[in-house]
């Protein structure tokens, strides 16, 4: 599969997309989707160095998707080479998941102190609750129940977010646990179902990227993927 400028196609995404990414990529990509792990976003500078591995190990001059947001600042600094990097304009999945960066906006504007959960984060073991269990392990109760107040005191909303009904009962009870946890510094807790809508214009301009709309970063080669790209205003 070649995209319209000729370029053949190459996907590299968060396993949490892959339910969604299949479902609207181009026809005839087989070999050259690629879903990564999805704790790789809890340290963002490995995130980034995997990244900058799979974009150096593709020979050919490719269209490469990536699947992710910012990320923590792990796709900063990340060097395009000899491809076109075509990027979600967001800081993270939440907004992939919500199904836009506008409703993602209505959110964060309604409750901008919201701890986001979802499947990929479950799975992947980060979340509040695990961290705790973590830092008991490391340091001790008391210790621990100091770091955790000093990161999450702030905090009024513990959110699970997903695209489908089936993920949100799925994932229920793991969110429900963590909630409850997060109630000593007195977060409610809600489920928000989204949308495929902002994963569906991925899929269009990964076929069409002169077409992309402001949604989307490409990135030309010898490009570098950089924070302030992802930013926009109000």
């Amino acid at each position: 599969m070649t995209s319209n400028n000729n370029l053949p196609v190459v996907v590299i995404a968060c396993k949490v997309f892959q339910n969604l990414l299949e479902n609207y990529l181009p026809a005839g990509l087989d070999g050259r989707v690629t879903f990564l792990d999805y704790g790789l976003h809890r340290v963002p500078r490995n995130l980034k160095k995997e990244l900058q591995e799979r974009l150096d190990a593709i020979e050919q001059p490719s269209l490469v998707v990536l699947g992710y947001g910012l990320c923590g600042n792990g796709l900063h600094g990340l060097k395009a080479g000899q491809h076109t990097l075509l990027v979600p304009r967001t800081d993270d999945c939440i907004a992939l998941l919500l199904g836009s960066y506008q409703a993602y906006r209505r959110e964060f504007d309604s409750e901008p102190a919201t701890y986001w959960l979802s499947k990929g984060w479950l799975e992947s073991g980060s979340n509040p609750l695990q961290e705790y269990r973590e830092y008991v392990e490391k340091y001790g109760q008391e210790q621990a129940e100091w770091l955790m107040d000093q990161q999450y005191r702030n905090y009024r909303r513990v959110a699970l977010v997903a695209h489908q009904e089936d993920d949100l009962e799925d994932y229920r009870s793991q969110a429900q646990e963590v909630a409850a946890y997060c109630g000593r510094w007195g977060m409610r807790y809600e489920e928000i179902l989204g949308s495929d809508d902002f994963v569906s214009q991925l899929g269009k301009a990964a076929a069409a990227p002169d077409e992309a709309s402001n949604d989307f970063l490409v990135v030309p080669p010898g490009g570098e993927l950089t924070q302030l790209l992802f930013l926009r205003e109000r």
